[in-house]
């Protein structure tokens, strides 16, 4: 929950030049439940998976599908850095 990727996305923006690779865990969280901590709760448009995995995608960030792909999506960035 909350919008600290939404934030990362802008920073990555403006001042990151490096392939960046993610995942965003809780796709399937609903609406208003508390995952784990205070932080993370799904209130409004902010803090869900999905506008996040768009915010940080629409910055170049390589967004893995389930955490298993994280490498998939590593050598795909560096891939195209080197290119």
């Amino acid at each position: 929950g909350g919008s600290d990727e939404e934030l990362a996305a802008e920073y990555i923006q403006s001042h990151v030049s490096k392939p960046i690779a993610g995942y965003i865990a809780g796709q399937t969280a609903p609406k208003g439940k508390r995952m784990g901590h205070a932080g993370a709760i799904i209130s409004g448009g902010s803090g869900k998976a999905e506008n996040k995995i768009k915010a940080l995608e629409k910055v170049g960030v390589r967004i893995a599908s389930s955490p298993s792909d994280m490498g998939i999506m590593i050598l795909s960035a560096l891939n195209e850095k080197n290119a």
